[in-house]
C-alpha cells in the first residue's frame, strides 16, 4: 500500500496534501517544526529491517537509512548507517572518545527516542541526543527512513535528513563493508 503526494523525494518539497498523517504522531510533528513536506508510504506488514525496507520500496538496501541507538559510556547515542553497511563500534567508541560503546536495549532505545526499534527516524525524538551520520550516506541522491513506526518510511535527500538529524558527518562502517 503506497500513498504518494506529488512530493519531489530528494528535497522533501511537494503538493502538501498531508501523508506526514501516515507517520508517528511525534514524527508527523517533527516534520510540521521542520516545515518538511515528505511523501510517508505506509505498508501493510513492517518493514523492521533494512532489506525488508528496500524490497518494500524498490530500492537498494544501502539506499535505506537505519537508525541505530548505542549506549557510549551509558548515554544513547544515535548512529545513521546505510542499509547496506555494518558499524564498527571500534570506530564508534574512537570518534567519540567512549571507553564503551555497546547496542542500546529495547528500553533505552524506546526511552531515548520514543519509538520501538525498527520504526526510529533520524529525528523527531523524545531526548537530544548526539547524532553521527556515516558518510556512505552522501552516496545516493535519496535515501529512505523509518517515520516513526515499523510500516512508515519517507524519501529525504541525505544532506538534509544528516542537517535535520543534527548528524555529525563520520567514518564509521565497518572496513570492506
Amino acid at each position: 500500500m503506497t500513498d504518494t503526494t506529488g512530493t519531489d523525494p530528494g528535497t522533501g518539497t511537494g503538493t502538501g496534501t498531508g501523508t506526514e498523517s501516515l507517520a508517528h504522531p511525534r514524527f508527523a510533528e517533527a516534520l510540521r517544526e521542520l516545515g518538511l513536506d515528505v511523501e510517508v508510504r505506509r505498508f501493510p506488514d513492517a518493514v523492521r529491517t533494512a532489506a525488508q525496507a528496500a524490497a518494500a520500496i524498490g530500492c537498494a538496501p544501502a539506499e535505506i537509512v537505519k537508525s541505530l541507538v548505542f549506549a557510549a559510556d551509558g548515554e544513547p547515542v544515535l548512529v545513521l548507517m546505510d542499509g547496506a553497511s555494518r558499524v564498527d563500534v571500534e570506530r564508534v567508541r574512537d570518534e567519540l572518545g567512549a571507553a564503551l560503546v555497546e547496542r542500546a536495549d529495547p528500553d533505552t532505545v524506546r526511552a531515548a527516542t520514543g519509538y520501538a526499534i525498527g520504526g526510529v527516524p533520524p529525528f523527531g525524538h523524545r531526548t537530544r541526543t548526539t547524532v553521527l551520520a556515516d558518510r556512505g550516506l552522501l552516496d545516493h541522491p535519496v535515501v529512505w527512513a523509518a517515520a516513526g513506526t515499523p510500516h512508515t518510511v519517507f524519501p529525504l535527500d541525505p544532506k538534509t535528513l544528516i542537517a535535520h538529524a543534527g548528524g555529525r558527518l563520520v567514518d564509521v562502517r565497518e572496513r570492506g563493508a
